[in-house]
């Protein structure tokens, strides 16, 4: 019988396959910048360091929005500092003043540095691809997948019914380094099969109707909060609050949904709150984890106390699978392991390693080449 393998563990630990990584997947991949709400106003930017890459995302005079790379023509500062703030109605690099309007274009340098005959349309900010998706900010540096809405399009009609493009953040981007490499927190993202083993919170309110299923593209994981009341205070009050969400539908008032776009974008999806949450690669063996949530304006008592149980329950969650990455990390640093056997049902994990397979051929050696 022919058994589908992991990845081997070289890939994990191995700079050299990492720049490979960065050619072949993340030169190519959409990368998520924010949200359509997140910059509401004329000159509102958001800001995505990614990769040795600089990304400032702003909204225009004229309500567009936009990407560039986040880089002076003059002598490559960083034109916008902050995650996340307002310019008014000019970029201006902090280094030698040099201007940008809204749109990219060269606005000017001062007087006194001596630039008499610039030529102003050779020295416009570098546009980014972009695409708005679901109210969603993407950008990418290079060509080559597909859309974001045609890669996410198997789940076109259930995320549309989410009204995402409605959302306002709720509070600022964080930040979470992790000594992994950031396959092995994607791994662990579309993994179901450890949910009923190392998670117990997550068992105890989704009562083993956790799914998994992989399409092209994007993965989906998914489970009801049972009515069976936990022993949990904090599980048990945020399942009776559930139950008063009328204006959710009622097929979506206890439904955890998750989706994994390839690479590493995830999207958590619950009936108080979404979040996405990005696996940025640092090196081989470090990871960004780059994560907000945002909400349907709501200001209900009630829908603010399940927002704050949320937190409290996936806190542990996240807790838990913390240790576990990080302890499979350091297992795939071991002489003793090179790969393991994958279940069928495991569908996430053996559609990622087919898709990273054919993408980069040293993937299919089980050792690291000479």
């Amino acid at each position: 019988m022919n058994v589908p393998q992991s990845l081997p563990a070289w890939l994990y630990t191995d700079q050299r396959f990492f720049e490979l990584e960065r050619q072949k997947v993340f030169a190519q991949a959409w990368h998520i910048v924010g949200h359509i709400n997140d910059i509401p106003n004329t000159g509102d930017y958001l800001t995505l360091d990614i990769l040795g890459e600089r990304v400032v995302t702003v909204r225009g005079e004229d309500g567009a929005i936009r990407s560039f790379h986040n880089v002076c023509r003059h002598r490559a500062g960083k034109i916008a500092t902050e995650a996340r703030g307002s310019c008014g109605h000019r970029l201006v690099c902090p280094y030698h003043a040099w201007s940008y309007k809204l749109d990219g274009g060269f606005a000017g340098a001062p007087k006194w540095q001596g630039f008499e005959d610039l030529d102003a349309g050779a020295l416009s900010l570098k546009p980014i691809d972009q695409e708005i998706a679901y109210g969603f900010i993407f950008i990418r540096f290079a060509p080559g997948l597909p859309s974001v809405k045609e890669m996410m399009s198997p789940y076109a009609e259930e995320l549309e019914a989410f009204e995402l493009e409605k959302l306002v953040p709720n509070g600022r981007v964080t930040l979470r380094p992790r000594p992994v490499n950031w396959k092995n927190v994607g791994d662990n993202y579309s993994d179901g099969m450890h949910i009923p083993v190392a998670h117990p919170g997550l068992s105890r309110l989704l009562a083993g109707s956790y799914k998994i299923e992989a399409k092209e593209w994007i993965d989906k994981m998914w489970g009801y909060v049972t009515e069976t009341p936990s022993n949990h205070w904090p599980e048990r009050q945020y399942q009776k609050l559930l139950g008063t969400f009328d204006h959710i539908p009622a097929e979506r008032r206890r439904l955890w949904a998750y989706y994994k776009l390839w690479p590493n974008v995830a999207f958590d999806i619950y009936p108080d709150q979404v979040d996405f949450m990005q696996f940025i690669p640092v090196s081989a063996t470090q990871t960004m984890i780059r994560e907000i949530a945002y909400v349907h304006p709501n200001a209900s008592r009630e829908m603010n106390a399940a927002r704050y149980l949320n937190w409290r329950i996936n806190r542990q969650v996240n807790a838990e699978d913390t240790v576990l990455i990080e302890g499979v990390q350091q297992g795939m640093e071991s002489s003793s392991y090179a790969t393991g056997p994958l279940s069928p049902s495991e569908v996430c994990l053996i559609s990622f390693g087919n898709r990273m397979r054919a993408l980069i051929p040293e993937a299919n050696l089980e050792h690291a080449p000479a």
